[in-house]
């Protein structure tokens, strides 16, 4: 482990410890169970209704991603991979999901390490600029000012923008990258050819995914699947009788998903639930009813997830390949 990924991990838990009692230092915990005991089960079946259209959707826009490399793999083939990643995301530090689904998968997926490893940065770029997008809208129809989440208007609108260049010009931004490379490998020469080879094949995959409309499909897609997630969100919220307005639930879904960029603990204990409790709270909810609906919206989102992803790991173990 390097000494930046163990410093990292440090003040990620520092801050996960920070943000739990920042939640927890005020909470009436008998008032807290009443909250959970008086919550409706048929908005927690819808919510987990919307979590399964949620993530149908990741896994076709992950199929699409592939597909001009691999145009006969199934939705069947990448669901498993999928959500085995987001399994071990959940629970494992460093976020070894993306290394697993980069490489222990390939010849399962029919593909090298290099194609997976561009798909992931599109789909990293793609949820960035949907919550991006989303987080606009909400603030925007909320009456709120950028800057009390998101810092200045100007940066989120320039950081999507940037965002939709890297997405649909690939070209543009190739030389940095290439140049990036050749530096590794003037100073490591052998792990330095590999990493121009995969460079080239990383690039190669932007490309024909930037050509006609795919990206715009792509683009489709990731609107589709953070709305269901937005769903779970609002579910989840009409399932807590005791929030004044469960539309706050639309600000919570961009403001605690962006704010999982912070480092934190796997599954982002802590981070997540303090800025789901600040947007529903910056909406007229009382703190002791966010802080129920931010737990329960995050067992929500971690816990199928987790449990259908190590189901598969179980029967499917990860191992690494060089396909």
């Amino acid at each position: 482990m390097s000494a930046g990924r163990a410093l990292r991990q440090v003040v990620g838990f520092l801050l996960a410890g920070l943000f739990v009692w920042l939640i927890f230092a005020q909470i009436d915990y008998g008032q807290l169970k009443r909250t959970f005991a008086a919550t409706e089960p048929a908005w927690l079946g819808a919510a987990l209704l919307a979590f399964v259209l949620d993530y149908a959707c990741r896994i076709e826009r992950w199929r699409q991603l592939l597909a001009p490399d691999n145009p006969r793999l199934r939705w069947s083939q990448c669901a498993g991979p999928l959500l085995a990643s987001f399994a071990a995301n959940n629970v494992l530090p460093f976020r070894a999901g993306d290394l697993i689904r980069a490489f222990a998968f390939n010849a399962r997926l029919g593909l090298t390490s290099g194609v997976v490893i561009a798909t992931l940065f599109v789909e990293r770029l793609l949820d960035l600029l949907t919550l991006l997008l989303l987080l606009g809208v909400a603030l925007t129809v909320f009456g709120i000012g950028f800057s009390r989440f998101s810092g200045a208007g100007s940066a989120t609108v320039i950081g999507g923008v940037l965002i939709m260049l890297v997405l649909l010009f690939p070209d543009l931004f190739a030389p940095i990258v290439i140049a990036a490379g050749k530096w590794v490998e003037r100073v490591a020469p052998k792990p330095g050819r590999k990493i121009l080879q995969e460079i080239d094949k990383s690039l190669g995959t932007l490309r024909r995914l930037a050509r006609g409309g795919t990206m715009l499909k792509l683009i489709a897609w990731s609107l589709l699947v953070w709305l269901a997630e937005g769903c779970v969100f609002w579910c989840a919220a009409a399932a807590v009788p005791a929030l004044d307005n469960a539309l706050a639930a639309w600000l919570a879904l961009p403001v605690a998903t962006l704010a999982t960029l912070i480092p934190s603990t796997p599954g982002y204990v802590g981070t997540f639930d303090y800025f789901t409790i600040r947007a529903m709270a910056a909406l007229g909810n009382s703190p002791l009813a966010a802080t129920a609906y931010a737990l329960l919206v995050h067992a929500l989102l971690w816990l199928p997830a987790t449990m259908l992803g190590g189901l598969y790991l179980l029967l499917h173990p990860a191992r690494r390949q060089t396909h």
